[in-house]
């Protein structure tokens, strides 16, 4: 998840906007979060494309 569509519990304002201390930790963490994890990078068409290569490669092998 992104924190641009949070919304925080603290100030009621976008997290990404960072307005209050709970914000800005919130958002740090998930920039944080997102920066370590290479899947969490990947948008949902990108895995699809990604999970259709790999089927047409096991399908051309299985010949």
């Amino acid at each position: 998840m992104t924190y641009d569509r949070l919304v925080c519990a603290n100030c009621a304002s976008p997290v990404s906007e960072g307005r209050c201390p709970v914000c800005r930790a919130s958002r740090q963490r998930l920039e944080q979060d997102g920066n370590s994890n290479f899947w969490s990078g990947m948008n949902p068409m990108m895995l699809i494309a990604l999970l259709a290569v790999l089927i047409a490669a096991v399908a051309l092998l299985a010949r």
